[in-house]
């Protein structure tokens, strides 16, 4: 358990100092996974529509 929390607070302190050394990079990253998520569910639309 205490491996746990230790890989925890190091990911939340890796993405904080991601965030604050590059910006720019960090909202890239931010929005393509958003571009991502939102594809995927307009495929599946699209693939839900298709079967109806």
């Amino acid at each position: 358990m205490q491996v746990k929390k230790v890989l925890t607070y190091g990911g939340v302190a890796f993405v904080a100092y991601y965030l604050f050394a590059r910006p720019s990079d960090a909202a890239d990253a931010v929005r393509g996974a958003f571009d991502t998520v939102f594809n995927a569910a307009d495929s599946l639309a699209q693939f839900v529509n298709q079967l109806a």
